[in-house]
């Protein structure tokens, strides 16, 4: 059979098939050969002789992250608020970033716009060709369209705390009832319950839900090499390869397309800080004893 991890717990696995959702472990060889199944990743089980169930072997993924432990994402949605916590576009972009480097869609859901402009935020967004979403949670304002963009993916939230997720969510998908502004135990995130990570139907879209749904920890993202940061700012496509070096860095060099086209006002300006931010981190943890800098 084939299926469906949509949740992992002490060992166990549970995929969904067409049929049921059976409960497995895992293979030894997995251990033997350092890899390990995760949520959302396609699998082939099958039942012994008792009818207990074992993860045979991970089909092929189109991606995987550690933090947190999932695979197969479709769609990362960034939630960020326009009033109180309001957002540092640095936090959505650290994320989107590396999404864009494991082939996920980004979905920028800027929360909260009935309590303030939201219309800044989403100005950054406008020549990179992710989804934008304004939403009010609280107004059921963009709910239908947030909706609209999730509905059969699978998706994984994050945002910081404060932002609304969870309102979100509930908006989305009632019967969830989550607790805001505090821990929820319904999802298995309460201080007496075990964490773990599981697929939740909402919507029409399957939700990863780790604890406190801040799906991506900012501060323990492994960085994005050097040279491959470029390619993770979608605006900067159209620029890169016409600067006057081939290993332009759109620093301090010379003649650069890219900040020739942030001078024109071509990209945002908050995003490029961005930019030097992660290439700065990048370029800490590539020097010798970066890693160990970096406490």
């Amino acid at each position: 059979m084939e299926g469906l991890i949509v949740k992992a717990l002490s060992g166990f696995y549970y995929v969904k098939t067409e049929e049921e959702t059976v409960e497995c472990r895992a293979r030894g060889r997995f251990r033997l050969d350092g890899s390990s199944p995760l949520v959302g990743d396609r699998v082939s089980v099958s039942l012994d002789a008792q009818g207990r169930g074992r993860v045979d072997e991970i089909l092929p993924r189109k991606n995987m992250f550690i933090r947190p432990a999932v695979a197969n994402i479709d769609a990362l949605v960034a939630v960020a608020s326009a009033a109180e916590p309001e957002t540092d576009p640095f936090l959505i972009d650290r994320v989107a970033a590396t999404a864009e480097r494991a082939g996920c869609e980004v979905i920028v859901c800027i929360n909260k716009a009935d309590r303030g402009d939201a219309g800044r935020l989403a100005s950054l967004y406008a020549d990179t060709g992710y989804s934008v979403v304004v939403t009010s949670a609280a107004e059921r304002e963009g709910i239908e369209e947030l909706r609209a963009a999730i509905e059969g993916k699978i998706c994984a939230f994050s945002g910081n705390s404060g932002v609304g997720k969870s309102s979100l969510l509930n908006a989305l998908e009632p019967s969830l009832a989550l607790p805001t502004g505090e821990i929820s135990e319904k999802l298995g995130r309460g201080r007496h319950t075990t964490r773990h990570v599981e697929l939740f139907r909402v919507a029409g879209a399957l939700v990863a839900d780790t604890p406190g749904f801040g799906s991506f920890d900012v501060e323990q993202m492994p960085p994005i090499p050097r040279e491959e940061l470029q390619y993770c700012f979608p605006e900067f496509a159209p620029y890169i390869g016409k600067c006057r070096f081939d290993d332009c860095a759109h620093l301090k060099e010379p003649d650069c397309a890219v900040r020739e086209a942030l001078a024109g006002g071509r990209i945002a300006a908050e995003r490029y800080r961005s930019y030097e931010r992660l290439y700065e981190i990048s370029s800490q943890m590539a020097a010798p004893g970066g890693a160990r800098r970096r406490g």
